[in-house]
């Protein structure tokens, strides 16, 4: 399912989106984790998860300082992306990866959308280029790793 984010008017709700994002990206490899076999692919895993949660830490600054909210949780979305996780975890590590790298490409295109946002400070506009970085390396590594399994 593609994603919207990114496509917002206004910085504050473009904040908003992004928050929820992160917060269902964060529950995804939090399943991801918990379902796979192999300790090294979990290990590599933590370490995106918590790429994530730096990312949502600094968006709940900026949320502060333009006044978006800030939700606590996720959204419905959150369901879509674990229960594609916990069908994946049926058919083992390969195919979880590859749930994950669609997940991904939410992510990848919503930064990339948000790293041009006319509405963006430049120090804003750089974190969301920071994180499209992390995004596409945790992609890519999804789909290298995945094919190789």
């Amino acid at each position: 399912m593609a994603t919207t984010v990114g496509t917002e008017d206004t910085i504050t709700d473009l904040v908003t989106n992004l928050i929820l994002l992160e917060r269902d990206a964060i529950a995804a490899y939090e399943s991801t984790i918990s379902r796979l076999s192999d300790p090294a692919l979990s290990q590599q895993v933590e370490t995106f998860r918590q790429d994530h949660l730096q990312h949502l830490e600094v968006l709940n600054q900026i949320a502060a300082e333009t006044g978006a909210d800030a939700p606590a949780e996720g959204d419905m979305k959150q369901m879509l992306t674990t229960g594609k996780i916990a069908l994946a975890g049926l058919m083992g590590d390969g195919t979880i990866l590859k749930a994950m790298r669609t997940n991904e490409e939410d992510t990848v295109t919503a930064y990339e959308r948000a790293s041009s946002h006319p509405s963006a400070l430049p120090k804003t506009l750089a974190f969301f280029q920071k994180a499209l970085a992390d995004e596409r390396r945790h992609r890519d590594w999804m789909q290298r790793t995945a094919d190789m399994l």
